[in-house]
């Protein structure tokens, strides 16, 4: 048996120095004696190692076992596979590459004890920051005596104040909970305020630029046409008057035309073959004394009447191709155009955001003994050579005396529902005109018009319009020989009365939008019924 068997290959234990030995001759040394100490590692407190660490360094160790092991049975073969010199050379190799690793290995297990100092120093002071900032409960006094009852109304200590609080504290009051659910008048309300309400400076540049360009109109028709006497235009309309709904109602510019006294007469539509009451034919009189030509306005005639065709076309006309509209929209500030599809006398202003309709209204004011108001406006068939008469003035200033003896809301109700119908896309061909007849009659029959009942009298507008539709007749206020639903199809009648009969079942849905808020459904509710509005309505109610 070898001597140095159980010893490695130097002869020596690698876990206990010890004292210097000789190395064997067959090293070819000479038996010069040779020292060789491991370094040996400082001990030295480590700190607790957590379970995953632990297994880490477990596998680690059993691997460096496997490796030492695998060395040591190579390096024991060794001088039988390479020779004595080869072996000797080998052993000093691999202990210089041992101690290396040793080295490394320590310095690395050094690092992570710093590591894990300083991280548990930073915990601790988070630990004891923690501590300081949770507060501790005060103890609560105990009564002066046992035998006295403590009162159970008797106030709470005070809580400690923070060190930047000046004032007393105070206990966190709980917010009440948000409705679930608001009625009809609260929901009237909000849409008037989201859709209705249109802010103050709006209106004032709105007002603004319609003055402007009605001065501009002024300049324009004295300097064309300065054989005619046309009078200063005068705007007006619903925003003037507080009952703009919608960007759709336009600013009504009357452009008045100075009619010779004596000259002209008016004859009702009902009496001419138009068989219109709306309009008034205006018929020149005094031939045999002022002959034809004698007046300014003659060339307009046909068959004796002023006829209100040829006036709007030759203003058509006019505002098209004579006006320079780019200079104006320059001085104004504003973009200016004429709207050259529409029959009616149409001009487009737009600035920023805002956008505005002017209607130019050609019209005979005063005209006769009752003050009427006579409009040019583009009638079809017979009537086209007529005037139609408007009404728009006499009503808003009946509405306001109404509202102005009980401080009503009968135009706030006339808002609403203009702004519901202009929204909803089956609802379009009931107009302002219409409207107004309804809130009229409501407004000289109904008494309580506070606003707390504003919900109840447009409930009963809608019946109103309802009853009307069944019985196809609307009767203007101011001309009951007017029926304003006279020009409306079956077709149309059907449809409007369906979507209002289907709303008064579900008035939030018209405040929604209807088509545009109820989706898919929204289509069977506004199609009208297969056997028609007016037998639907008569056996809903039957």
């Amino acid at each position: 048996m070898c001597p140095w068997r159980g010893y490695g290959l130097l002869g020596l234990r690698r876990s206990v120095p010890g004292p210097p030995r000789s190395i064997p001759s067959w090293l070819g040394l000479r038996g010069r004696a040779v020292q060789l100490r491991l370094p040996l590692r400082v001990l030295k407190p480590r700190r607790r190692l957590t379970m995953a660490e632990f297994s880490q360094k477990r596998g680690k160790r059993h691997d460096d076992a496997v490796l030492g092991s695998a060395v040591d049975f190579l390096l024991a073969n060794a001088r039988l596979v390479l020779g004595v010199g080869a072996a000797a050379v080998l052993g000093i190799a691999t202990l210089a590459v041992k101690r290396l690793i040793d080295k490394a290995t320590s310095l690395r297990d050094e690092e992570d004890d710093t590591k894990g100092n300083t991280m548990c120093l930073e915990d601790g002071w988070r630990e004891l920051s923690l501590l300081k900032a949770t507060p501790r409960p005060q103890p609560r006094p105990l009564p002066a005596a046992l035998s006295q009852p403590v009162s159970t109304l008797a106030p709470s200590p005070a809580a400690p104040e923070a060190p930047g609080d000046n004032g007393p504290w105070m206990p966190p009051q709980c917010s009440s909970p948000a409705p679930l659910c608001l009625t009809f008048q609260e929901k009237l309300l909000a849409f008037e305020r989201e859709h209705l309400a249109i802010p103050t400076v709006d209106v004032a540049v709105a007002q603004r630029l319609a003055c402007d360009i009605s001065l501009e109109l002024q300049a324009f028709l004295r300097n064309k046409f300065p054989e005619l006497p046309f009078g200063a235009p005068e705007p007006s309309g619903p925003l003037f008057d507080g009952l703009q709904a919608s960007a759709a109602d336009p600013v009504r510019l009357l452009v008045p035309l100075r009619l010779e006294p004596g000259l002209w007469g008016l004859v009702p539509g009902a009496d001419t073959v138009a068989r219109d009451a709306r309009c008034w034919a205006v018929r020149r009189t005094q031939l045999e004394f002022q002959p034809r030509g004698s007046s300014p306005w003659d060339r307009f005639l046909v068959g004796g009447y002023l006829c209100a065709q040829l006036l709007l076309e030759l203003l058509h006309k006019a505002l098209a191709t004579s006006v320079n509209w780019p200079a104006i929209s320059s001085l104004l500030g504003c973009l200016v155009r004429p709207n050259v599809i529409s029959e009616e006398l149409l001009l487009e202003v737009r600035q920023e955001h805002l956008n505005l309709t002017v209607a130019v209204l050609p019209a005979m004011v005063g005209a006769g003994n009752n003050d009427r108001v006579l409009l040019a406006w583009p009638l079809k068939g017979l009537a086209g050579n007529l005037w139609l008469q408007d009404f728009y003035q006499a009503e808003s200033t009946r509405l306001r005396a109404l509202d102005d003896q009980d401080a009503g809301s009968r135009q706030r109700l006339l808002r609403l529902l203009c702004g519901v119908c202009c929204r909803h896309p089956a609802l379009g061909r009931l107009g302002r005109d219409h409207l107004t007849q309804v809130v009229l009659r409501l407004g000289e029959e109904e008494v309580d018009w506070a606003e707390a009942a504003l919900a109840s009298r447009f409930l009963q507008a809608l019946e109103e319009l309802i009853d009307g539709l069944e019985r196809a007749s609307l009767l203007c206020h101011f001309n009951p020989s007017v029926n304003l639903f006279g020009n409306l199809h079956e077709e149309e009648i059907d449809s409007i009365g369906y979507v209002l009969y289907s709303g008064l079942q579900a008035p939030e849905w018209l405040l929604r939008g209807g088509v545009a808020s109820m989706g898919s459904d929204a289509g069977a509710l506004c199609a009208p019924p297969s056997q028609g509005f007016r037998e639907h309505f008569t056996l809903a109610f039957s």
